[in-house]
């Protein structure tokens, strides 16, 4: 195979690096450490971190891109693929190559519109065919589907049950170690949930997750577990391979636009005066423009340079890719003000407290009192607005899709599949799954994300702290 790096790919392991070097530095400063711990106290923050981390993960593993090999023809010269693959495309294995020929409703094993079938007697009849991959191994349908469910689930709870069970066996050594207790009554502790941090719920959540995991393992390969689509294409592949977007989409956005807001901002209303109105007439022309068109318009351009330059794609996940990323420029351009405003009315009332006046009273450099005094001080409004802004980022790119502005029509998303989902909820039998589909999974990050925001505003709002003290 042939590793392909495309440019969101860097900047997503980027960014993941950057964090993890973060949380490693933090680890041995305590005024870092302790808002994270205190997160981390909270069952509620432990539970939506989880949850946050496993989409993490599937979105990691779907940023691991390669092209494969193609069989040799003898001439010795090796040849690759034209399609661009992804580790997670790897690991769904058969999810992703089972396609059907049309629609089909969950867990079925018959297409879901009548079709002309010849009989062996040479005779037609208009009946719903047999699908070619979902419940392909089931000799009587009608007979078997029931048995071979319930079979699944019971092997899918049994294996979900012994991996979470190994897991709190293996964080009970840790904790025993690390707390000098013994291995039976540190479990005893973590299931009765009297340890420190809430590992019980911390291990409910992942068990949750793992039913999830292995009911794929389970079904996926035998049944479509959501439906296909028009093409035949299983829905829950499509739904896994769309959290890389929306992930890519928050995260990235995020990234562009949090410079221009603290920096903009904070010099707002520390430095005041000319500089303010400066800044103010900059952010507020900017809010004036309407987003959707400026988007529309930028995408244009994108699309009309790339039709004139093809020789700069050699697969149509670079193109793909690269109108992703600009999407991510353009949003976080637009995206930026409303947090500027947030840290310059904080600015303002930092300036006139005691601590900063001291500083400037003893000469201290301007940039001195905007890193060490200033920005510390904002961190709490930073944080809860990024974890925010990234709700409405993800749930921004459904919305720019379903207008045809968004991410290529050849990436898969949640905008993408609630775009086509319009028609198929207007034709007749109606197709639910799609859109079911893509809102659960944007539903659950989405929920996941503004409840570990709540957590950490309380954790990091110096007011709330002292509030509570």
């Amino acid at each position: 195979m042939m590793p392909v790096i495309l440019w969101t790919d860097a900047l997503v392991f980027l960014l993941t690096g950057m964090v993890t070097a973060f949380f490693w530095y933090a680890r041995g400063r305590r005024h870092l450490r302790d808002p994270w711990v205190r997160v981390l106290r909270r069952p509620l923050g432990m539970g939506s971190l989880v949850v946050v981390l496993a989409y993490v993960t599937v979105g990691l593993l779907d940023s691991v891109h390669f092209r494969p090999a193609l069989p040799d023809n003898g001439g010795g010269e090796t040849h690759y693929a034209g399609e661009t693959l992804s580790l997670l495309d790897q690991l769904l294995g058969p999810v992703r190559t089972q396609v059907e020929k049309s629609y089909s409703a969950p867990f079925a094993t018959h297409l879901y519109q009548k079709e002309s079938i010849e009989r062996p007697d040479g005779t037609q009849v208009r009946d719903y065919p047999r699908l070619r991959f979902g419940g392909a191994h089931l000799e009587n349908p009608e007979r078997d589907f029931w048995p071979d469910v319930r079979h699944r689930l019971v092997i899918t709870l049994a294996e979900a049950l012994a991996v979470t069970l190994l897991a709190a066996i293996l964080l009970a050594f840790w904790l025993a170690r690390r707390h000098r207790l013994g291995l039976a009554d540190c479990l005893r502790r973590i299931l009765a949930g009297r340890m420190e941090l809430p590992w019980r719920t911390a291990l409910v959540t992942l068990g949750g997750i793992l039913v999830v995991v292995f009911f794929a393992v389970n079904f996926a390969a035998a049944y479509h577990v959501l439906g296909t689509d028009k093409v035949g294409q299983d829905v829950f592949y499509q739904t896994l391979k769309s959290i890389r977007t929306g992930l890519v989409i928050g995260t990235l956005t995020t990234l562009v636009m949090l410079p221009f807001a603290l920096l903009f901002g904070i010099m707002a209303g520390y430095f005041r005066g000319w500089v303010d109105d400066l800044i103010q007439y900059l952010y507020t022309t900017l809010s004036s423009i309407p987003g959707v068109l400026l988007i529309a318009a930028s995408i244009l351009i994108l699309d009309v340079y790339m039709a004139n330059h093809p020789d700069m794609f050699e697969t149509m996940a670079e193109r793909a890719d690269l109108r992703l990323l600009f999407l991510c420029i353009i949003l976080g351009i637009m995206s930026w003000t409303g947090l500027c405003r947030l840290l310059r009315g904080e600015a303002f009332k930092l300036r006139e407290v005691e601590f900063v006046q001291a500083a400037q009273a003893f000469g201290v450099p301007h940039r001195t009192v905007l890193t060490r005094h200033l920005l510390p001080n904002v961190m709490h409004i930073v944080l809860i607005s990024v974890v925010l802004d990234f709700s409405g980022l993800v749930l921004a790119e459904a919305v720019l899709s379903y207008i045809g502005v968004g991410v290529d029509p050849t990436m898969i998303s949640w905008g993408n599949m609630i775009n086509r989902a319009r028609l198929e909820m207007a034709r007749e039998p109606m197709v639910w799954w799609s859109l079911l589909a893509a809102f659960a999974f944007m539903f659950t990050l989405v929920l996941a994300a503004n409840l570990l925001a709540d957590v950490v505003r309380d954790a990091f709002d110096p007011r709330l702290r002292r509030g509570r003290e």
